[in-house]
């Protein structure tokens, strides 16, 4: 196995990891950046009021983008699998 095709493992890897992890952490970070702005508002300053609705919104968000997300990881480790041979001899 080549250097080149090690380092293209590794970038797919990191790129598939990136794509199913941006919709359950752009989710969280969305819905925190609108809960700190109520808080600032508000002037509530209870750090704990923010897990609940951060918590909530990625279980819809992993409810939505779950099924997308099985499938991108079950085509990458499928071409992984499929590229072995290649790789190996």
């Amino acid at each position: 196995m080549s250097p080149l095709q090690v380092v293209s493992l590794g970038q797919d890897a990191v790129i598939v990891t990136l794509m199913v992890a941006s919709p359950l952490l752009g989710t969280g970070m969305v819905i925190g950046l609108i809960v700190a702005l109520f808080m600032a508002t508000t002037q509530i300053q209870e750090m704990t009021l923010t897990f609940v609705p951060k918590i909530i919104s990625v279980l819809i968000a992993l409810i939505i983008f779950g099924s997308w997300m099985l499938v991108k990881l079950i085509d990458y480790t499928r071409n992984l699998f499929e590229s072995i041979p290649t790789l190996v001899g």
